[in-house]
């Protein structure tokens, strides 16, 4: 059981040394990139479009990201509400408030994991 987490981390180490090492430069000539670039402004010009739009729906995610991680200050009102609001009937809106601030942070994972969608342009 022991040589068997020792091979493990003997592996993982391994891997992880691998990666450290950095790739090598190599040049480019000069006279290729002449001959490129052309071809690759004409691809910049239709690509375009599509990258806007990635931007734009990635920058919408953005925000909704944001809303969605202020809403876990609820949590901390509803308590407060909860407790000094009691008297004065606080607490079923403290308790929608616990709610929603214990939803938040779900919420807010699922917004990061569909990020990298939204930046892509595929969804509106």
């Amino acid at each position: 059981m022991l040589s068997r987490h020792r091979c493990i981390i003997i592996i993982l180490l391994a891997a992880f040394f691998c990666t450290m090492v950095p790739p090598k430069a190599k040049a480019i000539d000069p006279v290729t990139i002449a001959i490129l670039a052309p071809i690759a402004i004409k691809a910049a010009k239709v690509m375009r479009p599509y990258i806007q739009k990635g931007l734009i729906t990635g920058t919408k995610g953005l925000i909704q990201t944001g809303k969605d991680t202020l809403e876990i200050l609820y949590l901390p009102w509803g308590v407060v509400q909860m407790t000094l609001g009691l008297p004065f009937g606080g607490l079923g809106p403290g308790l929608r408030n616990i709610g929603k601030g214990l939803l938040a942070p779900f919420k807010v994972v699922g917004d990061v994991l569909y990020l990298p969608i939204q930046f892509t342009g595929f969804v509106n």
